[in-house]
């Protein structure tokens, strides 16, 4: 992935204002196949707050462990339903009081999801025009670490 070039699957969308996107506001790259969630970054500031946004958002069965593992679980049980589309407001916020390592991981969890799901996963990272640059960096960042794709043979 470079800065211009995210995956087919996550999209940057800098809305039509500063503000945060209404429910007539349609982020680019979803069609109406996509069941549509709406998280805001600012309840997503940490791992913990991310999972409670999440498990309220879609929402998640009460055996939703809070880890890694159980979100991928999760997630690609929801894509058997149909197409998903997780949009983000204010991204810039997601994760910011967690290491680097922690939006890397949620990163590399929706990769490997959109790549294996039966049904399309889309991610929409909304932020305002100004901070969107430094957006597309963090996230460029933390996919330059990612791992996505199937864990190497043990063998």
């Amino acid at each position: 992935m470079t800065a211009a070039h995210p995956p087919a699957w996550l999209a940057f969308d800098a809305g039509p204002d500063a503000g945060p996107a209404g429910p007539d506001v349609e982020p680019v790259g979803l069609n109406a196949e996509h069941a549509r969630v709406v998280l805001a970054g600012a309840d997503a500031r940490t791992r913990a707050g991310l999972f409670d946004a999440l498990a309220t958002a879609l929402p998640l069965p009460d055996y939703f462990g809070g880890n890694w593992d159980a979100l991928a679980d999760v997630l690609a049980d929801r894509l058997d339903t149909g197409p998903l589309a997780l949009v983000v407001r204010d991204a810039g916020e997601l994760l910011v009081e967690e290491p680097p390592a922690q939006l890397a991981t949620l990163l590399d969890v929706l990769g490997q999801v959109a790549v294996g799901g039966r049904a399309p996963l889309r991610v929409v990272l909304r932020e305002h025009p100004d901070r969107l640059p430094a957006l597309r960096h963090r996230i460029a960042t933390a996919l330059a670490s990612t791992t996505t794709g199937p864990p190497p043979d043990p063998r």
